[in-house]
């Protein structure tokens, strides 16, 4: 079987740090796709692809919606009939105004397009490549070694779990994403292709900022466990990194 993975948001943070354990897993993918807006400028991203020959840097803006056949393309070229098995939609956004004094149309807006136009539009690009990874994979059980899309959402997007108010341009689009995840589930329902949303903690990155619970090498770890363990029982699911659910 011919693994392959494709990350968005690579240059920094949790999406850095998934394509380094990635790349630690025994076997680590035949072929994992980072993305990053600037690849020439990508610094330890970059180092990783020129130690590691199984590591491809995709170029790409996810707000450029009309870059989206490029990016299919020269993952197609690469992936050939085998497609692609996973889909990580984890580039975001976390807009600096945060409270109800603060909070701008544009910052709704930014958000909203990031964090949910556009996992939306990218899985929807990329569904042909990930439907010949089910078809091709059909003796493997529906997980992400078969075929799945992981939308990285987070817990400030439930509502019933919202007892802080604020973060309105965040929560908006993390709970928007999640809809469009629960959308997407359905229609997905009968083709082998796992759909879910997953909450990585509260990391310490410059999106988490310095008071966050955990690193982005514990983060990620523990997600690496949880994503492989996924079953079919988790299609249209919201979890945590540490594969507990979470209310909606």
């Amino acid at each position: 079987m011919s693994f392959s993975v494709l990350i968005t948001g690579c240059n920094r943070g949790i999406g850095l740090e998934l394509v380094k354990q990635f790349l630690k897993k025994n076997p680590s993918p035949a072929h994992l796709f980072a993305t990053a807006r600037n690849t020439t400028a990508a610094g330890e991203l970059s180092e990783l692809a020129a130690a590691n020959e199984n590591l491809h840097l995709v170029q790409l803006d996810v707000t450029n919606f009309k870059d989206y056949p490029e990016a299919v393309k020269q993952v197609s070229q690469i992936v050939g009939e085998n497609g692609l098995n996973l889909l990580i939609n984890n580039a975001g956004l976390l807009p600096q105004n945060r409270d109800l004094d603060a909070v701008t149309p544009e910052d709704m807006m930014n958000a909203f397009e990031v964090n949910c136009v556009a996992p939306l539009f990218l899985s929807k690009a990329f569904l042909p490549l990930i439907k010949k990874a089910a078809d091709v994979n059909s003796v493997e059980p529906i997980g992400i070694h078969r075929a799945a899309i992981v939308q990285m959402s987070s817990s400030v997007g439930s509502i019933a779990e919202n007892s802080g108010g604020g973060l309105y341009a965040y929560r908006c689009s993390k709970a928007a994403l999640n809809m469009g995840m629960k959308s997407l589930s359905v229609d997905l329902t009968g083709t082998n292709i796992l759909e879910m949303s997953m909450h990585p903690g509260w990391v310490l990155t410059d999106m988490g900022g310095p008071n966050a619970q955990i690193t982005t090498e514990t983060c990620c770890s523990t997600m690496l466990n949880t994503l492989d363990g996924l079953t079919e029982k988790d299609h249209g699911a919201f979890l945590r990194y540490n594969n507990t659910p979470i209310q909606w």
